[in-house]
């Protein structure tokens, strides 16, 4: 419901924007013109960031362990057995990817699966199928979709025909920098709700696949300690959203607008969800 409320506040910002600036001829230019682009990025965005993290995919006789676990969660969530990769990094992390159940990946950097043992990198997987599971991928692409439309809206809105209202008369120009300033902005802190409210929901149903929440938690504080110290290399602002935590967590003014809700606040729920499950 959260994230049907979340959309719908999208909804209205993209329809409130575009009649502002061009009407409705505008506003319908636009919105297919985000909507194409990021059509195209859903179709092909697993292809990409798997390909910019350089991931090697692996099986059952290249990683044993790891391909073992995502098999047995995959099983237990009723999911079809998604490819496994592998990113070669320092830096702990995980992240899911595919536009649907039936073409989904997991990746996770080879210090993670250093780092954490058995219990924990169950949690972590199944954190990143549950993300399968209710189609964040989905969501989180359309809440993009949404936000670029926003925020080319307002860039381009002079061009729209902003300078003008229905009856010819100028409009405010402070009042159009305005909206051009924070339009984006607001669209990119309901993009970043949606996110936020799915990983929630994430770590949920995640401590619910494999049986310890605690083991989820304790992995997110190991993770979590070593974002903090260092970024990830070659992670992305466009792809930040994708990992269990934010690679830019050391960076406070990244921090401020993360995707990501604070994992202090994520381990007390979770433990809240072990106690409550024994």
């Amino acid at each position: 419901m959260k994230t049907a409320m979340l959309m719908a506040l999208m909804t209205m910002l993209l329809m409130a924007i575009g009649d502002y600036f061009g009407g409705l001829q505008g506003m319908t230019i636009m919105l297919v013109f985000g909507v194409v682009m990021n059509f195209f990025t859903y179709w092909n965005s697993d292809k990409m960031v798997l390909a910019h993290y350089r991931a090697e995919e692996v099986n059952a006789r290249t990683a044993p362990r790891l391909y073992a676990i995502v098999k047995r969660l995959a099983d237990r969530a009723k999911l079809p057995m998604p490819k496994v990769y592998v990113i070669d990094s320092p830096v702990p992390n995980a992240f899911a990817t595919g536009r649907n159940p039936e073409h989904a990946a997991v990746a996770v950097n080879t210090a993670l699966a250093d780092l954490l043992d058995e219990d924990e990198l169950a949690g972590v997987l199944a954190h990143e199928l549950s993300h399968v599971k209710h189609r964040d991928i989905l969501i989180s692409t359309v809440a993009a979709s949404m936000a670029g439309a926003i925020s080319t809206i307002a860039q381009w809105g002079m061009f729209l025909g902003g300078g003008r209202d229905e009856n010819g008369e100028s409009r405010n120009p402070i009042a159009t920098i305005l909206v051009m300033i924070l339009a984006p902005l607001a669209a990119a802190l309901i993009q970043m709700a949606v996110s936020r409210s799915r990983e929630y929901m994430a770590d949920k149903s995640g401590g619910e696949l494999c049986g310890d929440p605690n083991a989820l938690a304790d992995a997110l504080l190991k993770i979590e300690a070593f974002a903090r110290r260092r970024v990830m290399p070659g992670a992305t602002e466009a792809t930040a959203h994708m990992f269990i935590i934010n690679p830019f967590s050391g960076v406070n003014m990244r921090q401020l607008f993360s995707t990501h809700p604070p994992t202090e606040e994520r381990v007390r729920l979770l433990r809240e969800q072990a106690r409550a499950m024994r």
